[in-house]
């Protein structure tokens, strides 16, 4: 009897466990938290707050770096434009 209440308890972590780790796999792209993104702010600060992009794009040019973040969430997209690493723009789809 002590062994089936052991394997309930190991199977209910197990499912908390699971559940867990999916619902943290990405964060929800929202307007309020593309909105806490703000001109000037580094990469690791933009992923911070929307988690990590669903794309980018690097170009290199002699007198600056450019790198475009590109995040996708069903139809809507998000794209913030990171000039020498610090964030120039922001384009969004998403509505209230």
């Amino acid at each position: 009897m002590n062994m089936s209440i052991i394997q309930r308890i190991s199977r209910l972590l197990l499912v908390l466990l699971v559940v867990l780790c999916v619902s943290c796999g990405g964060k929800r792209i929202t307007k309020a938290n593309v909105d806490e993104v703000a001109e000037g702010m580094s990469k690791k600060q933009v992923e911070s707050i929307l988690g990590p992009p669903t794309s980018i794009d690097n170009q290199d040019f002699i007198i600056m770096k450019k790198t475009t973040y590109v995040y996708r969430q069903g139809k809507d997209s998000v794209t913030i434009v990171f000039k020498d690493d610090k964030v120039q723009s922001k384009d969004s789809t998403l509505s209230d």
